[in-house]
């Protein structure tokens, strides 16, 4: 792709849905079954609403500050995802203004987020965020942990439990990547085998622009895309 057209939020949108399309059609699944996410960190709100009027109706925030601060700017049609390392003293800001919240990823901040539903009667619909490479500098739970956190999840009557996230590991080669794809594809099966009560499992967060298309291969039902949409961030 050109640099010009990095520019060009539109057409990046279009190109991203068709190549999960041809990657969803190659491993025999329905492109509907993939939600493409723009990941919002450092974009402004016009270019951000350029996508979401190419289609593109789902956002991921980092931050929740810069959240805070663009919110109001948004075009409503869009759904948001809190997707960033969340502090269980910020939980308060964002309760009402996202549906989901992707990286929860310990208890403690589970029951943050139950207390704060609680308060307001709402339930909140969430992902473990799974640290499948078990690498000592990110957060999240490892493999092991999932099913027993998740028998857990189900005494929380806010909370909702609807699947599972992680990020890959930073510069890991394509096979690499593969195999972290596909035992998270795995570990949520297993989850959905138990058939844990409170517990709707069936989404799958995975893949980002360098490999969603991998990822789409390995069963993600959401790919998070930021530099492939809005151009690399200054």
């Amino acid at each position: 792709m050109s640099e010009n057209l990095l520019t060009d939020t539109a057409f990046n949108v279009n190109e991203t849905l068709e190549r999960i399309g041809l990657s969803a059609k190659a491993a025999g699944r329905e492109a509907s079954d993939i939600r493409l996410m723009a990941v919002t960190k450092t974009v402004h709100p016009d270019k951000i609403n350029e996508a979401i009027e190419a289609g593109c109706d789902l956002l991921g925030e980092n931050r929740v500050q810069e959240l805070l601060e663009k919110y109001e700017s948004y075009d409503k049609r869009a759904e948001i995802h809190f997707i960033g390392r969340l502090q269980t003293n910020k939980v308060k800001y964002i309760i009402d203004k996202v549906s989901m919240i992707e990286s929860v990823d310990s208890l403690k901040l589970a029951e943050e987020i139950e207390k704060r539903c609680a308060k307001i009667g709402k339930t909140m619909d969430i992902l473990l965020e799974v640290n499948i490479a078990e690498e000592e500098s990110k957060g999240g739970f490892y493999a092991d942990e999932i099913v027993g956190v998740s028998e857990k999840i189900k005494d929380f009557s806010h909370l909702r439990l609807r699947g599972l996230m992680t990020i890959g590991r930073f510069g890991a080669e394509i096979e690499e990547t593969r195999q972290y794809f596909e035992k998270m594809r795995h570990l949520l099966v297993d989850i959905k085998s138990k058939n844990i009560d409170n517990i709707y499992i069936n989404i799958l967060s995975m893949g980002m622009s360098a490999d969603y298309e991998l990822a789409v291969s390995e069963g993600a039902t959401i790919v998070r895309i930021g530099r492939g949409l809005f151009g690399a961030r200054k």
